[in-house]
């Protein structure tokens, strides 16, 4: 007996099929059976439910000799399920990676409840993924299981099927099914959740809520958007024989009004004509099941009295009222923008000051990168520079004392930007920004690159992304000093980005934190970010995938933490798609310092992140994942053979990782052959003294360098996990304090 009976109904859905499939059937859990059932469907449905079927066992297909709708096609699948929890999903959406496990967790945690609830994500066309807002109701916190009384919010989650496992025994006793025609969640989840004796949450994304642009039923203009009068006939009539569900009536007879209102309101679901007979048909409905009691909405009084005419004046002045607010915005920015423009004009005419500095890091983000290195480096080798840091509100509370804080866009951002000798950044400062004579602008590169990027992007269209070449050259045109990490950075930069800037290549300002950190702050990083005591902390840091709309981590990080034991814990830094939390891998993708979290692991583990430079300065173990390389050089083009020229341990799969990792291969002798020789080519200035260098060299006129410290000289600092090697620095003058914004 399987634990789950994952269901999916297919009727014209071949296109995303074999997506939704494959999502149950690479769960890390995979104690299921996938009851997939062909309702009829003219297309090739049929077939690649048999193909599926014959190369995995846990298919079992279903064909139905008629088209019988979604409801009965989930009831021939219940029909044939033998598992412990039925779980639904429509054909045209997936399954989270590790969704199957977490469930099963959390099942078993709370007790067996008859209904475990979960969320989900709207997934658009075009990438996008959007959380569901209503998630308060989803909290773990507070005893479970429980019963719908204790959290009555659950009601006005999203009525459908697929966010539910359901105990099939529970579903067989109370004798549910499916109803025929559309809106058939409806009466069943209602039910459902009244009649459970035990209930859970799971407050996690488990099914991705595929929006398509056309095709869907929302979607489709049809007169069947009335059967949404007898779905809510029927669960009034399952309340009315079940006296003690009556407290419910209030609570479901808002939901049905809202739910009409809904329906009525929304553009392309009901047909020409109709709208008047449908609103009719709700009145007599409002009258029907009215409930005393029940909080109404001011849309809701109208579908009381019928109101049709009425209700399309209001929405068509409602209508009229929303554009007039946005014509007023849109004048209104363009004054604002206007008056900045002048304001910036008339700042131009003005001195430069010279005793004046303006840093930005990612067009807005916090504190930190070399921007940041560098701002503290002027402050502390060139005290007579006032410095200023253009942070966008939300990210404010990372700057650190002393330099001044500027929000973007603001007439006091336009000030310094025009009247500031020195503009230090690691993106476009503002859009419409002049250099004038006078200023110096040094441009801080982010990172040693693997992928391609300036010029070099026009022939790789998925990593491009639009780019706008002639405008980035541009703004190359303005840049005075461009920083460069090594030897390989320098030529890239110089081809890829050409003008008339000088280079110095003085190493990575902001792994300049690497070199000055001490044992006793990374225990405080590690502390602060949850890492148990004497356990191995590895950043997995995979690379964004340009030529793929949703991001989702290339690994499966449950099964790899599950495999290496309680030794080891993941700290994710993934793209896209949040990584599960558990208690051996903790989410850090928000975390705002890089350096930070390189500073509390004791290896990385990474495919074609650029990190890998950063990290290597640290001289610990890095670890790299090259399964779909071709895929990825193919698509955003490489200035380094990765697997020709590793720094570190290389794994093809997860099985290889897992592999590497259980038998210490990521910390032996041939991963520190590997990595001193990375090291050595892609950090070999990164001794402590990168930002000192081009303050002294920028701002304080000094044109011999400080010596880099050779690495064999470099004395380490160890990491906090005793069974990892440590990393080579140089003994500080004093403790650092690595703040969040380093």
């Amino acid at each position: 007996m399987p634990r789950f009976s994952v269901i999916v109904p297919a009727y014209k859905v071949q296109a995303y099929l074999s997506e939704c499939l494959d999502s149950v059937l690479t769960q890390s859990y995979p104690d299921l059976e996938l009851i997939a059932v062909d309702d009829c469907s003219p297309d090739a449905c049929g077939e690649i439910i048999e193909e599926y079927a014959a190369r995995d066992a846990r298919v079992r297909p279903v064909h139905l000799a008629e088209n019988q709708g979604l409801g009965r096609a989930r009831n021939a699948g219940i029909a044939q399920a033998t598992g412990d929890y039925l779980l639904f999903l429509d054909s045209d959406d997936t399954l989270a990676p590790g969704a199957l496990r977490a469930i099963a967790d959390r099942i078993k945690e709370s007790g067996e409840p008859d209904v475990l609830v979960y969320d989900y994500a709207r997934t658009y066309w075009d990438g996008r993924s959007v959380r569901n807002q209503l998630t308060g109701p989803l909290t773990e916190q507070g005893p479970a299981p429980f019963r719908l009384r204790d959290r009555p919010e659950l009601l006005r989650l999203l009525m459908v099927a697929w966010n539910k496992a359901c105990r099939r025994e529970f579903v067989e006793r109370h004798g549910f099914a499916f109803p025929p025609g559309y809106y058939e969640d409806t009466p069943w989840t209602f039910p459902v959740l009244m009649a459970a004796e035990s209930i859970a949450t799971l407050d996690r994304v488990c099914v991705h809520y595929r929006q398509r642009r056309q095709g869907n039923i929302l979607g489709t203009t049809s007169r069947r958007h009335f059967d949404l009068f007898e779905q809510y006939d029927r669960v009034f009539a399952y309340v009315d024989a079940r006296p003690e569900l009556s407290c419910w009536r209030p609570e479901l007879f808002r939901r049905m009004i809202d739910h009409y209102a809904t329906v009525f309101t929304r553009r392309g679901r009901l047909p020409r004509g109709s709208h008047g007979e449908f609103l009719r048909r709700a009145r007599a409905h409002y009258r029907r099941h009215h409930a005393p009691g029940a909080r109404m909405r001011r849309r809701n009084i109208l579908v009381r009295f019928g109101l049709h005419r009425t209700f399309r004046a209001l929405r068509l002045a409602s209508a009229v009222r929303r554009r007039t607010l946005k014509a007023a915005v849109r004048l209104a920015r363009a004054l604002r923008t206007g008056v900045l423009r002048l304001h910036y004009r008339i700042q131009l005419r003005l001195p430069v000051r010279a005793d004046r500095a303006v840093f930005a890091s990612g067009a807005g983000r916090g504190h930190g990168g070399d921007p940041g290195a560098l701002e503290e480096a002027f402050r502390t080798h060139a005290p007579h520079i006032r410095t200023a840091w253009i942070a966008r509100p939300e990210h404010e509370h990372t700057v650190p004392p002393g330099p001044r804080r500027l929000r973007p866009g603001t007439a006091a951002c336009w000030t310094a930007l025009a009247r500031a000798k020195y503009l230090v950044t690691d993106d476009v400062l503002e859009t419409g920004l002049r250099k004038r004579r006078g200023q110096i602008l040094v441009r801080a590169q982010q990172g040693t690159p693997l992928g391609h990027t300036g010029l070099d992007l026009q022939e790789r269209p998925a990593a491009a992304r639009g780019t706008d070449f002639a405008g980035l050259l541009r703004g190359v045109d303005q840049w005075d000093v461009v920083l460069s990490g090594n030897r390989h950075a320098t030529l890239v930069w110089e081809r890829v980005f050409p003008g008339r800037y000088r280079t110095l290549e003085y190493g990575s300002p902001r792994n300049d934190v690497f070199q000055r950190a001490t044992s006793a702050d990374v225990t405080r990083l590690r502390e602060s970010l949850g890492v148990p005591p004497g356990a191995v902390a590895v950043l997995y840091a995979p690379a964004r995938r340009d030529h793929v709309r949703t991001q989702r981590p290339p690994l499966d990080l449950e099964r790899i933490a599950r495999r290496l034991g309680p030794r080891f814990v993941i700290l994710a830094r993934t793209h896209g798609e949040r990584c599960p939390e558990g208690p051996r891998i903790i989410d850090v993708r928000d975390h705002p310092s890089v350096q930070a979290l390189c500073l509390a692991s004791d290896a990385l583990l990474t495919d074609y992140h650029p990190i890998m430079f950063d990290y290597a300065g640290l001289d610990r173990p890095i670890v790299v994942h090259t399964g779909d390389w071709e895929v990825y050089r193919a698509a955003s083009g490489a200035y380094v053979d990765l697997p020709a020229f590793p720094p570190g341990a290389v794994g093809h799969s997860e099985d290889e990782l897992i592999d590497i990792f259980a038998t210490g291969q990521w910390r032996g002798s041939r991963s520190a052959q590997l990595r001193a020789v990375f090291r050595e080519r892609f950090c070999p200035h990164d001794d402590g003294r990168a930002a000192e260098r081009v303050v002294r060299h920028v701002v304080l006129g000094e044109t011999e360098p400080l010596p880099v410290i050779p690495l064999a000289e470099r004395k380490p600092v160890p990491s906090a996990c005793a069974g990892s090697p440590p990393a080579t620095v140089p003994q500080p003058s004093g403790a650092l304090t690595v703040t969040e914004g380093c």
